[in-house]
């Protein structure tokens, strides 16, 4: 009994190593788990640093104001200041035992008159010079992640022609799992910084590895396009989840408690990747991949990069940007500070499942022409809102449109490797994940000392009109040329040897001239 249940294992997992299903279920895990750990930091970190790190007002404040308090008849020698985070100052004198006791009275100074009224909007917390610098602190945080994964993101994609995509993943698990834990027990901002970093050693990893297995597995454009539109939900899902998930239990449970559920599941991912990845088996490219210099020469790659960097830019600003700014003029609790961010990752959730599908039929330039449009009208309308409700359109509108365009140029980056180079696609995917981390590291990064010189509305209108701008150059993604059109247009204007660059699938249909095909191999 236990030798055919052993048989049925090994058969199972046999079929599962074997499952194109399966390895786009491990993708998916492995992008939901690290998007997760990307944005359950956004609502815990300026939180917790202003708890831990803002002292309140200097003594000297302290002591002018007892000084300009009327004196009490017979009043005792002690006081007592009780200061709470949501800055109410109360301020007693005399001891507790000196109620009911014969003639002795109780002596209490009233509340501060501030706290007697609902806060106006740009005094809901204190220490506004101190969140004015936590701006920039908090962007280069949230900022080393991707700074780190644009450095590490080359070199994985030379590591994955070399060595295959199953070792390349199971080394992104591997450190996540560090990171999240570090996370959890950090407790100064340096600390918060090297946990940061970690984790964009192992996004590179996870991302570069996972995306360009997919590419390799399903080799059909169309299908290629629905697989990156459901592996892409992940990373939607991973979104939704994180933010509104670390606020919530932040405030109600602790710091650590979401970075060790987190660590838990990546444990899990961890298993998964063992039993159907098989990351001990180095398995290389049977071709060379093109270069990255190369790729980075084409200028139909670079169009389809910068939509991603820019489209993800307007996001990556209101990570450290919008939490602090809706604790100055909204006086939202912890708990709303994540909950902000749920109507863009719903949104992006259905907006890359939805258009997996559709913006094959409609036309993947046209569908990130719209949706850069709808992103920069969106970050227009964000500084509009005065409340937390009021953020609900324009972060829909964002998330849906950022949804539009990742899973329009996902698949656009392999059809262009297919067309245009070599059908490998490490080096592709390397650079779609350096626009996407050049996006999550200039936004962080400068957006703080932006808001610190013109203001958050101000930030918003720039990053949205450079959004609107940037759409119309996606036209030119519409029909972009095949590398063998560009020779056979060569070849019959002016008759001479050329280098042809074939791609694992041919391309008898395109119009070659009569001689190509021998020019071709007497220069091989």
């Amino acid at each position: 009994m236990s030798s055919a249940a052993g048989q049925r294992c090994w058969g199972w997992l046999a079929a599962g190593r074997a499952s194109r299903r399966l390895v786009l279920v491990v993708v998916f895990i492995a992008l939901l788990l690290d998007n997760m750990l990307l944005t359950v930091v956004v609502p815990i970190v300026p939180t917790f640093l202003y708890t831990t790190e803002y002292k309140g007002p200097s003594s000297s404040d302290a002591q002018a104001q007892t000084e300009l308090a009327p004196p009490a008849s017979k009043a005792p020698p002690s006081s007592f200041v009780f200061s709470y985070f949501d800055n109410t100052t109360v301020t007693v004198l005399g001891s507790l035992s000196t109620v009911g006791l014969g003639n002795s009275t109780e002596s209490r100074l009233p509340p501060q008159p501030h706290t007697s009224s609902p806060p106006s909007p740009g005094s809901c917390l204190e220490g506004e010079e101190f969140l004015d610098e936590e701006n920039v602190r908090v962007g280069l945080l949230f900022a080393s992640k991707a700074l780190v994964q644009l450095l590490v993101n080359p070199f994985v994609g030379l590591l994955t022609n070399r060595i295959g995509y199953h070792i390349p993943m199971f080394i992104g698990f591997t450190i996540m799992f560090f990171s999240t834990v570090m996370f959890a027990f950090s407790g100064t901002y340096t600390l918060l910084f090297i946990a940061r970093a970690l984790q964009g050693i192992s996004s590179s990893f996870s991302s570069v590895a996972g995306l360009g297995m997919l590419a390799s597995v399903y080799t059909d454009d169309f299908e290629r396009g629905n697989a990156m539109g459901i592996a892409l939900g992940g990373l939607a899902l991973g979104v939704l989840i994180g933010a509104p998930f670390g606020s919530v239990m932040y405030e109600f449970v602790g710091k650590s408690s979401p970075f060790l559920v987190l660590a838990f599941l990546a444990l899990l991912d961890g298993a998964l990747q063992l039993c159907i990845l098989q990351p001990s088996k180095i398995s290389p490219e049977s071709s060379k991949g093109t270069p990255v210099s190369t790729l980075l020469r084409d200028p139909y790659i670079l169009i389809a990069a910068g939509a991603l960097c820019f489209s993800n830019m307007g996001v990556a600003m209101l990570e450290p940007t919008l939490p602090i700014w809706m604790m100055q003029t909204m006086c939202s609790p912890k708990w709303q500070l994540g909950l902000a961010f749920l109507p863009a990752s719903i949104s992006y959730l259905i907006g890359t499942n939805l258009f997996g599908i559709l913006a094959n039929k409609m036309g993947r330039w046209l569908c990130s022409l719209i949706g850069m449009a709808v992103v920069g009208i969106s970050l227009l309308c964000v500084p509009v809102a005065k409340t937390i409700y009021g953020l609900i359109g324009p972060n829909a509108g964002l998330g849906f449109a950022i949804g539009m365009v990742d899973s329009s140029m996902m698949p656009i980056m392999g059809y262009l490797v297919d067309l245009r180079h070599t059908s490998v696609y490490g080096n592709v995917y390397a650079i779609a994940d350096v626009a996407f981390c050049m996006g999550f590291a200039i936004g962080p990064s400068t957006g703080g000392a932006v808001v610190q010189a013109v203001g958050f509305p101000w930030l918003m209108v720039i990053i949205g009109v450079i959004n609107i701008a940037y759409a119309p150059l996606c036209w030119y993604l519409r029909s972009p040329p095949a590398r063998e059109e560009k020779i056979a247009i060569i070849s019959q204007e002016c008759p001479m040897q050329t280098k042809s660059y074939t791609t694992q699938k041919t391309l008898q249909d395109l119009p070659l001239c009569g001689g190509s095909n021998v020019e071709a191999e007497d220069v091989e």
